[in-house]
């Protein structure tokens, strides 16, 4: 495991559980570095003082903060580090809400906690137990790098974890964001979207890996024995405009099935069969209505013409002969 970024305390109410705080995630991207062209000489950055123009080592920088009319207000670890703060030493738990409510939006750095000595392992034991039994996260603060932070608290395994949040006036507003005006979509296509989805099938997380990483590698391997860089394949011409949305989806259906060695031929794709039978029981009773409506006047009419030639044959057949 990596060596500790922190040590401090859970504050759990009146409970505190001693931790440590190791990063929970590691960079592997590839760092370049910068060169003169002409003679491979390294390029490197240097930190110099505008007053007596030359390069200051890391010991003589200090930190300020510089006001509005220009001037440099001197901060010292010092006073940082004796800030009033209850989160200077420990992360305070503020209170808990289901894992749900959280926004992914607001997580960040992720860093696993480790209880820290023996007196830990009961109270770690109880707040991950707790944690697990409610299905609720901790939602905590804490100060670390020179600023307070919002964090939150989860079970992994049977780890603690703590992901550092943004605060909420940090969250730019989506309405900003440019988005299409509202449109009607058929039923037809959202179906096709679904089994689009489906034909993706499920994601092993695990199997997942950075190939632009692997190819620098590879780039970096041939240069670094003199061989030539190895060469992209011929790429396909990209496709035009797509005008027939219901098409794009059933290609992407068929491709789909395809690249997972499955069957990719992709029917017709008629409404399902819950849109199928409710359309049709309204379709139904809307025409059966309307039939009814239409035949119902002449239906009335000829019943009475009916009873009329019934009545004036009865009363024929009663009529008494005059006496002569």
């Amino acid at each position: 495991m990596p060596r500790p970024v922190w040590k401090g305390a859970i504050s759990f109410g009146l409970v505190t559980i001693p931790i440590s705080v190791q990063p929970a995630t590691e960079n592997k991207s590839i760092a370049f570095r910068q060169y003169h062209l002409e003679d491979m000489g390294r390029i490197r950055t240097r930190k110099v003082c505008e007053t007596e123009g030359k390069a200051v080592p890391n010991e003589e920088i200090g930190r300020g903060y510089e006001l509005s009319t220009g001037d440099t207000i001197q901060i010292t670890d010092e006073e940082l580090d004796s800030m009033p703060l209850p989160t200077a030493k420990a992360i305070e738990i503020v209170g808990f809400v289901p894992a749900e409510s959280i926004d992914p939006v607001r997580i960040g750095e992720s860093y696993y906690l480790a209880a820290d000595g023996a007196v830990a392992a009961k109270p770690y034991t109880l707040l991950r137990k707790a944690l697990e039994r409610s299905s609720k996260v901790a939602v905590a603060k804490f100060a670390w790098h020179n600023r307070e932070r919002l964090g939150l608290l989860r079970i992994k395994e049977k780890a603690l974890v703590l992901h550092a949040m943004h605060w909420p006036d940090e969250i730019r507003d989506p309405s900003a964001i440019a988005t299409p005006e509202p449109m009607d979509v058929p039923d037809e296509e959202l179906d096709a979207a679904e089994d689009l989805m489906d034909a993706y099938g499920k994601v092993r997380m695990d199997d997942l890996h950075d190939e632009y990483r692997a190819a620098l590698e590879r780039v970096i391997e041939a240069k670094a024995a003199g061989k030539q860089p190895p060469q992209p394949e011929t790429a396909a011409e990209p496709a035009g405009q797509v005008v027939d949305l219901m098409a794009a989806l059933q290609q992407s259906v068929r491709s789909a099935r395809e690249s997972r060695g499955e069957d990719a031929t992709v029917h017709d794709m008629p409404a399902r069969k819950r849109a199928t039978k409710k359309a049709t029981s309204k379709t139904t009773a809307k025409a059966t209505g309307k039939t009814t409506a239409r035949k119902a006047p002449a239906q009335q009419v000829e019943a009475k013409k009916t009873a009329a030639r019934k009545t004036a044959a009865k009363k024929t057949a009663t009529r008494k002969p005059k006496t002569a």
